[in-house]
C-alpha cells in the first residue's frame, strides 16, 4: 500500500499541483488549466498568466 504524494505551491493566485508522479498542473480553485511534465513549465505558465484572484461567491438576499 503507498501513500499518496501531493506537492503543492501558489504562485500568482494559481495552484500548480502535483499528485505522486503525474503532471504538473495549473489550477484556480474552479477550474484546471493546464498540464506539464515538469514543474519549471508549469511555474513559468502560471507566472506568465494573469495575477488571479478568486471572486467572493454572490451571497441571496433574504430580504
Amino acid at each position: 500500500m503507498s501513500i499518496p504524494m501531493l506537492n503543492k505551491m501558489h504562485l500568482n493566485g494559481y495552484a500548480i499541483v502535483r499528485v505522486n508522479s503525474g503532471p504538473w498542473r495549473v489550477c484556480t480553485r474552479d477550474d484546471r488549466l493546464a498540464s506539464f511534465g515538469s514543474r519549471e513549465q508549469a511555474l513559468a505558465y502560471a507566472a506568465a498568466l494573469p495575477g488571479y484572484k478568486a471572486h467572493p461567491t454572490a451571497i441571496a438576499n433574504d430580504n
